[in-house]
């Protein structure tokens, strides 16, 4: 849905459509209403990553989200600030953009995984490569 001041809390920093909000427990969330990517405000990531039933928020589909790890020019949705590309430490596989003054964006898919940690996440790690020598 394309983006309007007036219906959506913020414009998507992948795919810029509208984004809305969405709760969990009392920890409210940013989605988009196209790619399905979110966007968590400081520490709402491993706010939510600690509650039961949390990856039902991510409602994209992961092989729609890897497509959208290719757009390396990204701006915060909060200041314009080209965000910075990294991946999670323990899941290298898991490539998401962070602003350091206002949060994080992860793509469809990735924090239902980011949710879960298991053997599987090296193998994935292996298999997408790491963000600083795949995307730099």
């Amino acid at each position: 849905m394309e983006y309007t001041p007036e219906q959506h809390s913020l414009k998507c920093p992948k795919c810029q459509r509208g984004m809305n909000e969405v709760d969990h427990e009392g920890v409210t969330i940013d989605r988009c209403s196209n790619c399905h990517g979110l966007w968590f405000d400081a520490d709402e990531a491993h706010q939510l990553k600690s509650l039961p039933e949390s990856h039902a928020v991510d409602t994209g589909d992961p092989k729609d989200g890897w497509k959208w790890d290719t757009r390396v020019e990204i701006d915060c949705p909060r200041c314009s600030k080209r965000m910075e590309l990294t991946s999670d430490a323990k899941q290298k596989h898991i490539w998401y953009e962070v602003c350091h003054d206002h949060g994080m964006f992860m793509d469809a898919g990735e924090f239902a995984d980011f949710k879960e940690e298991n053997l599987l996440d090296w193998f994935r790690a292996v298999i997408k490569g790491d963000r600083s020598t795949v995307a730099p």
